[in-house]
């Protein structure tokens, strides 16, 4: 695939969103919406992304650091105008350029590379991402002549015959740079006082530049974000997604509903996902695993085969070793644990101290009674018993017994007639 470069349209406001934070901002299934677009791209194969920012520019570069290139709009007077001010970018650029709005988080990487391989294949000066929707209330239209695209038409430019087409704009692009660097600059302002990236189409097309579209082929990736009713359903869509990824490759998943596994995150076959259980982004779970009902897994675990992690357990940047079972009520946080171990009812790690965290150490085929406190950082060698209501404060040597609990003191009668 030959250079190209990505361009992402970021500065717009909004205030349907009801919130402090802008809607690219908003964290949809554990990632701002803007990463998640920025992601897509990147993954898609394109190396190279600016992103053109307005007043929301401390937001959005809080949120992606130095991972892009910024641009900034001071008037946000439309898409055509937002690319404007990425005319001096572009002119230091050849090749070809994907715009994509910064409110389509569930855009595909795939949809994007086979957007981009048909653009360079058919030599398109312009390729549009379109879609067909059966209420195309809030999208753009695209107007065909001879089933080629002429056109696109933004909805409050819409006549009452045009209104019933079905055929949207995904606010997707593929534009080869020196072309477009050749008419941006005569973009006019419409009715409603704007410059729309749109009317570039037609433009092209009056000159006989060949245009291009592919229809998406899964409507979820072209749904854009304006409220928190739409974040949810968004939501709610990607949870889907993922669910059904790992299902593919494998995982039993007994309630999709009320499973949320996150990005990233790695399951091996024949591993059952129990109701009520979430999976944070990066975690990693082996073969043959048992997790949940309600259990809570987050960042930076890994668990090796076997493993069962079972109701009302947390764990956070856990390692868990092979055969090795949480079975319930329990809390594992900044901690290794060996192999075929078994970790009593109630048992947590006292890992934070009120400044920092502190990291707790077992070995291979220990038995924690049930009720222990784990107090980090400690450490405890192999096939060692704790017993159970103990709270360990000193390091444990392998094959040992340890009680640490007060002794139990009867006085008969002192309750009698209270």
């Amino acid at each position: 695939m030959k250079e190209v470069i990505g361009l992402i349209m970021a500065a717009g406001t909004d205030d349907r969103m009801k919130s402090k934070k802008s809607k690219l901002a908003q964290e949809l299934y554990g990632k701002a919406v803007i990463k998640r677009v920025v992601e897509a791209i990147k993954k898609a194969g394109i190396e190279e992304v600016a992103v053109i920012v307005g007043k929301n520019k401390e937001e959005i570069q809080e949120i992606l650091k130095d991972e892009v290139t910024y641009i900034y709009q001071e008037n946000c007077l439309g898409t055509g105008h937002a690319i404007m001010q990425a005319i001096p970018y572009l002119e230091k650029k050849s090749g070809r350029v994907l715009i994509a709005n910064g409110n389509i988080p569930l855009i595909t990487p795939e949809t994007i590379k086979t957007m981009l391989e048909k653009s360079e294949k058919e030599e398109e000066t312009a390729t549009v991402l379109t879609g067909i929707i059966s209420d195309p209330t809030g999208y753009g239209r695209i107007i065909r002549n001879d089933n080629k695209i002429v056109e696109i038409i933004e909805e409050k430019e819409l006549t009452e015959a045009q209104m019933h087409l079905l055929e949207v704009n995904a606010g997707l692009y593929c534009f080869n740079i020196s072309k477009l660097l050749e008419v941006i600059g005569k973009l006019e302002k419409s009715s409603m006082g704007l410059y729309y990236l749109t009317d570039i189409i037609k433009m092209l097309s009056s000159k006989g530049e060949k245009i291009g579209g592919l229809l998406v082929e899964d409507n979820t990736e072209i749904l854009s974000l304006n409220t928190k009713v739409q974040l949810e359903m968004l939501s709610r869509i990607l949870r889907i997604r993922i669910n059904t990824m790992h299902m593919n490759n494998g995982v039993t998943i007994e309630d999709m509903n009320t499973t949320y596994i996150y990005d990233d995150v790695e399951i091996g076959i024949d591993t059952v996902i129990h109701p009520n259980t979430t999976i944070k982004s990066g975690v990693v779970i082996g073969e043959d695993c048992n997790i949940g009902p309600n259990a809570y897994i987050r960042e930076g675990c890994v668990l090796a085969n076997k493993v069962k992690v079972g109701s009302f357990v947390e764990i956070k940047k856990a390692i868990i070793g092979e055969g090795t079972k949480v079975p319930h009520l329990s809390y594992m946080g900044d901690s290794t644990i060996g192999k075929n171990c078994n970790i009593g009812c109630g048992t947590i790690t006292c890992n934070y101290d009120g400044k920092n965290k502190h990291k707790t150490v077992i070995g291979d085929n220990c038995f924690v009674g049930s009720n222990v406190n784990l107090v980090a950082p400690v450490t405890m060698g192999d096939h060692v018993l704790v017993a159970a209501g103990s709270t360990i404060t000193e390091d444990i040597p392998s094959e040992s017994l340890a009680i640490a609990r007060q002794r139990q003191t009867n006085k008969e009668g002192w309750n009698k007639g209270k």
